[in-house]
């Protein structure tokens, strides 16, 4: 029996070493694969998010360019409004100047006693 054991390795044991090995193989096979797969998901989802932040970039800059032009319409018409409030003080100075003059004086008291109080 003794004879047995040291001959060496039998055939049992020789096919099971080589499917461990052909196991071993398809392990790396399938991890190598794995591996592929799980790169082309993570390029693909940096694509997109690139692509969601590209249309939520030009979407703010529109929304941005449609605030400033309602901006610098307000200003114009605040500006218009403004000239045209100049204008009629304007003409009503020249029409009643005493009255001008007395409003003016007005304001001004009305001014310094709001700068005595602070």
């Amino acid at each position: 029996m003794d004879q047995t054991r040291t001959q060496g390795p039998s055939k049992a044991d020789n096919l099971a070493k080589d499917k461990a090995g052909a196991d071993l193989k398809a392990l790396q096979s399938d991890l190598s694969d794995l591996k592929e797969t799980v790169a082309k998901l993570i390029s693909r989802a940096s694509n997109e998010t690139t692509k969601s932040a590209r249309e939520i970039a030009g979407q703010v800059s529109t929304a941005a360019s449609d605030i400033a032009e309602k901006g610098a319409n307000v200003a114009s018409v605040a500006t218009d409004q403004a000239k045209t409030l100049v204008t009629e003080l304007e003409n009503i100075a020249r029409r009643n100047p005493l009255r001008a003059l007395a409003g003016a004086v007005a304001v001004g008291v009305l001014i310094g006693m709001m700068g005595r109080r602070s």
